[in-house]
């Protein structure tokens, strides 16, 4: 399911238009960076979500992802990239949620629970509360398996089924060959047949 087409615009943000707001943020105009935030926060936040699991964390992950461009983009230094904007975002989103998953690793118990939990999920308008139970339970069976992919395999799955993003914007994202994200989908994919193999008869 894609964050554009479930929380925004039927068609994505023009990356012409993204890069130009951002000299603009360069230039002292902050209502143009609360425009990028406000064109771009829900799919970062459903992305950094899907990367560790827990909605609450998911928006302090997520604010932090916002500073985090705010700074990068202030940087005497800084030059816009030949990629799409989104595409420079989802990486600094990625770097937030792979740092904060470094961080559950000094909590194994904490990150446990997280993981066992999944999260919240939000039903269909319209369906049963008998309904709405089954789908909350199997989005968070699904969750759960999902976070426990490593975090390569993790991050593909999440940017090709949540975020509908083609193989090659992943792999510009990731910083790797299209043929590795098409590898990490693989694998990701098969240990999740086989996790939910009863979800699937």
């Amino acid at each position: 399911m894609s964050g554009w087409n479930e929380n925004n615009a039927s068609h994505p943000p023009d990356q012409g238009e993204d890069w130009l707001m951002v000299e603009r943020v360069r230039g002292g105009d902050n209502g143009a960076f609360d425009a990028v935030m406000e064109r771009y926060k829900r799919p970062v936040l459903n992305f950094v979500y899907r990367m560790i699991g827990d909605a609450s964390e998911a928006e302090d992950v997520a604010q932090d992802v916002f500073v985090r461009a705010y700074r990068a983009m202030l940087k005497p230094g800084f030059r816009r990239t030949t990629a799409e904007f989104s595409t420079w975002l989802f990486q600094v989103a990625r770097n937030a949620a792979l740092d904060c998953l470094r961080r559950r690793r000094r909590h194994p118990a904490e990150s446990l629970a997280v993981l066992e939990a999944g999260g919240a999920t939000i039903p269909a308008g319209g369906a049963t509360a008998v309904e709405e139970v089954m789908a909350r339970e199997t989005g968070n069976r699904i969750a759960a398996a999902v976070a426990r992919l490593p975090e390569d395999q993790r991050t593909a799955l999440v940017l090709s089924e949540y975020e509908d993003l083609p193989h090659d914007r992943i792999a510009a994202i990731m910083q790797c060959s299209r043929k590795s994200v098409e590898a990490r989908l693989y694998r990701a994919r098969q240990f999740l047949r086989e996790r939910l193999a009863n979800l699937l008869e």
